[in-house]
């Protein structure tokens, strides 16, 4: 017997074992915690979601870390004040609010050379892996034009296969328009849908079934956008957010944000639309950035939930609504059609057209560890091969963690990553290797010029470094980037 569960999502509140880098959604007041989740697969509470304070013993290790990091900084000569900006990314827009190139386009062959953000391996064609001793072999039969591997908390990329290559995305573009998109309203928030908030929406676009005039809750919208993959609920939710326009210059504004320079959005539902590209490396990042976001984690690992259906009038006029049943079109989640439920999966976002043939990415936890695997367009024609690509995929990197040395990294956030840079060279040589500026530091606000501090200038550029400190302190320890505790879909015995 399968357990099915709907979540009553809400506004993100991350709560559980939580990752301290800096939110990647849009500014707002929130409190990071440890405990607080149950973090099972039942319903959760109705309403918004309530801020859980962050336990004692979290909030005076971070004050220790800012604490002692800011005792060394005053030691140090003003120049330690400065940060590095990212690697320069040479394939990318320097149009502020984009990460497209301008012909961003895909490509027939993987290039040459493609984006070394994460590490030059990754911007190579072909696969890249690095067996250890036991670690098992690839599977042979993999077909994909594109594919990655991704210790989800850590950020190691196990191996990857033309991570890099810009594609057409399809409705994996989804997972960035929801993470772009969630935390804007409350899950109670209702709409009355409008004839102008469906225009424009593709032909023969997967549709959850969303009618004029009639009222949704944006709870009622984002499962369709998850589960139905609807184009409809995508539109709606875009002209609640002041228009498609508005929303594809937010998402391009994340997509940098969140470093994934591969990506050009022109249509926020992944509809396919000329110079739309993304790449495996960056739908993982999308995926990797929207779990951190429990409405994110409870919308991609439902399973079936009830949609509002239309509103009728009987013989006698009065009127009714009836709810239907929309199930997730995840085969690795929901099942189906040839394909088991994968052990430990827990979503993400599957999609298809005809240009981008099938997308997915999806996240699964095995023995206490979590993988990401993104998997773009087999090329073997057969039913549901992305899905059986993912599952091959998952069982190697279940069975080669530990054991293989990582190719690159899942970059964190460019806010995060200026808060506490990794130190080291990469594989490229470049300070980081993550990122997109150049070789050159950038001060942090307020630090005095490295040809003319004093001490005041000093004690300004500490305080300056204060903030970045406290935003990022635990992270200066512990740079791994936890997942909260996963809802996914159970099997009872």
């Amino acid at each position: 017997m399968i357990q099915l569960h709907t979540p009553k999502a809400s506004r993100n509140q991350e709560t559980g074992r939580l990752s301290f880098m800096p939110s990647v959604s849009p500014p707002r007041v929130r409190i990071r915690a440890r405990g607080g989740e149950g973090g099972g697969s039942g319903p959760l509470p109705g309403g918004t979601f309530s801020l859980v304070p962050a336990p004692q013993k979290a909030v005076m290790r971070s004050l220790l870390v800012a604490s002692a990091a800011l005792s060394a900084l005053a030691l140090l000569s003003p120049t330690a004040l400065a940060a590095p900006s990212p690697t320069a990314n040479p394939s990318a827009s320097t149009t502020p609010g984009t990460s497209a190139s301008p012909s961003a386009s895909p490509s027939v062959t993987p290039p040459a050379s493609m984006s070394a953000v994460g590490g030059a391996r990754l911007g190579k064609p072909g696969t890249q892996v690095d067996l250890a001793g036991g670690a098992p072999v690839l599977p042979k039969d993999l077909t994909a034009r594109s594919w990655i591997v991704a210790d989800a908390e850590s950020g190691d990329v196990l191996a990857a296969h033309n991570a890099h290559w810009r594609l057409a995305p399809a409705s994996t573009l989804k997972m960035l328009f929801a993470d772009t998109l969630l935390p804007k309203w409350p899950k109670t928030t209702e709409h009355k849908v409008a004839s102008s908030d469906l225009a424009g929406i593709g032909a023969g676009s997967s549709m959850v079934g969303i009618k004029e005039e009639e009222t949704y809750t944006v709870h009622d919208l984002w499962l369709g956008v998850f589960l139905r993959s609807g184009n409809d609920a995508v539109h709606v939710l875009s002209a609640m957010n002041g228009g498609v326009d508005r929303t594809v210059e937010d998402m391009n504004e994340h997509a940098e944000e969140l470093q994934a320079l591969d990506t050009t959005v022109v249509s926020p539902d992944g509809y396919d639309a000329p110079g739309q590209v993304s790449s495996a490396y960056d739908l993982t990042l999308f995926a990797r950035s929207g779990l951190q976001k429990k409405d994110f984690r409870e919308y991609a690992s439902t399973v079936r939930a009830k949609f509002p259906g239309e509103t009728k009038k009987d013989k006698k006029g009065k009127t009714s609504r009836e709810d239907f049943e929309i199930q997730n079109t995840n085969r690795l989640l929901a099942g189906g059609s040839g394909v088991d439920v994968y052990p430990g999966i827990a979503g993400v976002k599957n999609g298809y057209t005809t240009n981008a043939g099938n997308t997915f990415t999806g996240v699964a936890e095995q023995g206490g560890k979590v993988l990401l695997v993104t998997v773009m367009n087999p090329k073997k024609d057969e039913s549901n091969e992305v899905y059986k690509e993912t599952a091959r995929l998952f069982d190697w990197g279940f069975q080669a963690a530990g054991k293989v040395e990582p190719v690159g990294e899942l970059v964190p956030p460019r806010s995060a990553a200026q808060a506490s840079p990794r130190p080291g060279p990469s594989a490229s040589g470049e300070a980081g290797g993550t990122g997109k500026g150049a070789a050159g530091a950038k001060p942090v606000a307020g630090a005095p010029a490295a040809n003319g501090s004093s001490g005041v200038g000093v004690a300004a550029g500490i305080t300056a470094g204060l903030l970045v400190l406290l935003a990022g302190g635990a992270f200066l320890v512990n740079r791994k980037w936890p997942l909260p505790d996963l809802v996914r879909r159970r099997t009872r015995p």
